[in-house]
């Protein structure tokens, strides 16, 4: 899966949450391309800036100057919020008159975030177009690919409309794309909240999501298609086994049972 730019904006707060806003871009790009270490080059077009971010422009003008750490939100194209990170240190390298409209302006940032893993961009630019809309998408990527899918749908998560819990339905996962321990919770977070749908990422994340407020909770029920391959590849996985020393199944199954999840091994 190639990733593919698309023009979508975001919002920056500081750490003073909403009555912090700093301002809202037309566009975001470099944010997923990182330099050394977490560092991001990032240039914000279009830029409609307030507070901190305002004041700084105001008084140095076209200065370079140290802003602090901020909550960076993402848009989709039509400028509906659907995921954040926090970064840290921004720092504002330059910034001109954009030609996006009066009071607007180009900047360029700099900025530190150690939380986009490789990869996510794909990801986001699905969110950010609104072509995330079916299930299975995540099939076509390596293993790399499938974990920073888990990252974005995690930071997506809280800005989705709740999934409603169905207690008299099972929710059913299919085992023939499932290879790896990151296969198994991209099925999961899928059946369990639809496309991008996040419900754990680890162990220990499935078991905060079992205890509610994540799309599911317990009683619960699970059809495991497919099950017997698929669970065949995760005990011969060489990352689950390493992580979990050859025990993740039987991790799992305690999980599933202190949680009263009832599982169908189909």
């Amino acid at each position: 899966m190639s990733e593919v730019t698309v023009q979508a904006g975001c919002k920056l707060y500081g750490e003073g949450g909403v009555d912090d806003f700093w301002g809202q871009a037309r566009d975001i790009s470099g944010l997923f391309e990182p330099l050394e270490g977490g560092l991001r080059r990032v240039k914000l077009t279009g830029l409609n800036p307030g507070g901190r971010l305002l004041k700084c422009i105001t008084l140095n003008n076209s200065k370079s100057a140290h802003l602090g750490n901020a909550d960076l939100t993402l848009l989709d194209c039509g400028e509906a919020e659907i995921g954040s990170y926090f970064v840290a240190d921004v720092h504002l390298d330059s910034i001109a008159t954009s030609m996006e409209g009066e009071g607007a302006y180009d900047a360029v940032v700099t900025l530190d975030c150690e939380t986009i893993f490789p990869g996510s961009g794909v990801t986001w630019n699905l969110l950010r177009s609104r072509e995330l809309n079916r299930n299975g998408i995540w099939r076509s990527l390596d293993r790399r690919g499938r974990r920073a899918w888990l990252s974005v749908a995690l930071n997506h998560h809280g800005y989705r409309k709740p999934s409603v819990h169905r207690p008299d339905l099972a929710y059913a996962i299919d085992g023939s794309h499932i290879f790896d321990e990151s296969s198994f919770y991209c099925a999961l977070g899928e059946a369990v909240n639809g496309p991008a749908g996040y419900f754990g990422w680890n162990l220990s994340a499935l078991d905060d999501c079992l205890s509610g407020e994540w799309g599911a909770v317990h009683p619960m029920v699970l059809d495991w298609n497919f099950s017997q391959d698929s669970r065949d590849r995760l005990r011969e996985d060489a990352e689950t086994t390493i992580e979990y020393e050859g025990k993740f199944l039987d991790f799992l199954s305690e999980i599933f049972h202190k949680r009263n999840v009832t599982v169908n091994y189909l």
